[in-house]
């Protein structure tokens, strides 16, 4: 039996700008990710109730670090770069993906990936490259549908059906859960919470305390 997460106790440790600068490899992690639109640091305040835990702007694509989050001595939530909307080079958009691609797939911490979309434009070519990610890692996602606020309840829920549809249909879908979100009437954010309970206890604290380190 796992112990219940004060996700409120959330606070900051570090910022990386590549896995070569990220925490040392123990304990158990949850990556958040998305397009610099779907509303991730929204999703993180929201579910940590703490408004200024996660950096908003109004300027998409201002997160551009990897970003750590401690909830206990081996349980943390990540903050990823947002992707797609900033207003930089190419090169420098190439490099973040770089980055992006080896956090997801050489961070032996790393146990699942909440993947974020607004809710009126899923499964955008950066999210099914996520996905496809994720099912080469062999790691569970869960997607948030966020802004449902946006649509009526049965829209919103139409759009779900499809999208979990589509993902099944793509063959990326079997680790794949997803439900609609809103951080601003916190709607979801309770099924959020069960998810992650689920994710951070996964193994003994002992054992968490032991992931062996990244293969040369």
């Amino acid at each position: 039996m796992y112990s219940e997460i004060n996700f409120n106790k959330a606070h900051f440790t570090q910022s990386a700008p590549s896995i070569r600068e990220c925490p040392p490899e123990y304990g158990v992690e949850v990556a958040f990710a998305g397009r610099s639109n779907a509303g991730k640091s929204s999703a993180i305040n929201a579910l940590t109730n703490n408004g200024k835990l996660a950096r908003t702007s109004k300027t998409p694509g201002r997160t551009q670090l990897i970003n750590f989050f401690s909830l206990s001595d081996t349980q943390r939530l990540v903050d990823l770069p947002g992707y797609g909307y900033a207003k930089v080079s190419r090169d420098m958009k190439e490099l973040w993906q770089r980055h992006l691609s080896e956090y997801l797939q050489n961070r032996q911490s790393l146990y699942g990936l909440v993947l974020l979309m607004d809710i009126r434009h899923p499964l955008q070519e950066f999210d099914t490259t996520m996905l496809r990610w994720a099912r080469k890692a062999d790691m569970p996602v869960h997607i948030l549908l966020t802004k449902a606020d946006k649509l009526s309840r049965g829209a919103a829920a139409s759009t779900l059906a499809q999208v979990l549809k589509e993902i099944r249909q793509a063959g990326v879908g079997q680790q794949v859960t997803a439900q609609c979100f809103s951080s601003l009437k916190r709607q979801g954010i309770d099924e959020l919470k069960t998810v992650l309970q689920q994710w951070l206890n996964p193994v003994t604290q002992e054992e968490a305390a032991a992931v062996p380190p990244v293969a040369e």
